[in-house]
């Protein structure tokens, strides 16, 4: 029994340093007060204020529910070893091999330290140049995503997606709520390059096609990220459904401009001018601080136009022909089954991503 004792000793030395990391205790006590914040009848009078509130409650509850289960099972394993003989042993072994397991999965959390890695994402797929083939390659890429964001729980909602003319996508935007949604996704913010044998070629010839994912933070509080008003353009216009038909017959639709960087934003889905507003701003602010990551820049004033990620930044390579082989440009990973990987099995693409980022 000394060896399963001094087990649990290491466990509980590794599961409090990560908790004091993680400033667990810190975020119980903003429960505590967002709880009593939610319970006055008066937050109700500002709905969106409220939600905001809820939201936030919800997703700390999320993150240390977990941390406090563990804290409560090491307490429970020391008290029963306590107790226990020899006739135990293999019970508590197998107990305290799950904790430690545990313990290990929840040290990824260590890897969304980032500013923004607990946000909810946008997500843009922009076909490339090549017409049928590369707008079909934008909705392969689209099916991937879809399939590995209900594999992992999040809400999806569609903001925008515009159909190619015979096949796949010209564009599809999609807000990712979830648990660090934007930590996870920010690894496949670049070019998706793929080789195949062309299914729209006379002549089944090897083509290459290119597609662009973008993938944003949602910020929702003007605080968080301050654009000067002068800075800002905005226009409205009447939003146009398919076949060019009206929507309404009002100027609902909404194109924000941040005139330093050239930065455009439309919204037109949404049911008022109010709300395409409010929606393009929060993409704005995204698009915004996704480029000061990128330019390493400290304030939004700093950026400068035409440096933010775009066509150049290959990140990864899905061969179907002559071979198959998924690999990743930056970290190395690759897969030899695309099929699987096509289907959403991208959780080693962005594990090996985080991996080098911490």
């Amino acid at each position: 029994m000394q060896e399963l004792e001094k087990k649990i000793s290491e466990l509980e030395r590794d599961f409090f340093e990560l908790y004091k990391k993680l400033a667990i205790e810190e975020k119980i006590k903003q429960i505590k007060e967002l709880e009593e914040q939610v319970a006055e009848p008066d937050i109700w009078k500002d709905v969106a204020k409220a939600t905001e509130k809820n939201q936030e409650l919800a997703r700390l509850s999320d993150e240390v529910q977990p941390w406090e289960l563990l804290k409560t099972q090491i307490t429970d394993m020391k008290e029963l070893l306590e107790l226990s003989d020899e006739d135990l042993k293999d019970e508590i072994k197998s107990q305290l091999e799950a904790m430690e397991s545990k313990c290990l999965d929840l040290r990824k959390a260590l890897r969304f330290q980032g500013p923004y890695d607990s946000h909810d994402a946008i997500i843009r797929i922009t076909s490339g140049a090549g017409g049928t083939e590369a707008m079909d390659w934008a909705s392969m890429l689209e099916r991937m995503y879809l399939r590995f964001f209900e594999k992992k729980g999040f809400k999806v909602v569609c903001l925008e997606r515009v159909s190619g003319e015979e096949a796949g996508i010209k564009t599809a935007v999609y807000e990712v709520s979830g648990a660090n949604a934007y930590g996870f996704l920010k690894s496949e913010h670049g070019v998706h390059r793929l080789v195949r044998l062309s299914p729209f070629n006379a002549n089944n010839l090897r083509q290459t096609s290119f597609a662009l994912v973008e993938v944003l933070p949602v910020i929702k509080a003007d605080t968080e990220v301050v654009i000067d008003d002068k800075d800002l353009r905005i226009d409205v216009y009447h939003a146009g459904g398919h076949g060019g038909q009206s929507v309404n017959t009002t100027n609902s639709a909404v194109r924000i401009t941040h005139i330093p960087t050239n930065t455009v934003v439309a919204i037109q889905n949404e049911r008022s001018q109010l709300q395409n507003k409010e929606k393009a701003m929060e993409i704005l602010r995204g698009k915004l601080v996704q480029m000061q990551l990128e330019q390493h820049a400290e304030t939004i004033g700093e950026l400068r136009a035409g440096e933010s990620a775009g066509w150049g930044q290959q990140i990864r390579n899905y061969v179907l022909q002559p071979y198959k082989l998924v690999k990743d440009t930056r970290t190395g990973y690759e897969s030899k089954e695309p099929d699987k990987v096509l289907d959403g099995e991208i959780d080693g693409f962005i594990d090996s991503y985080l991996d080098n980022v911490i």
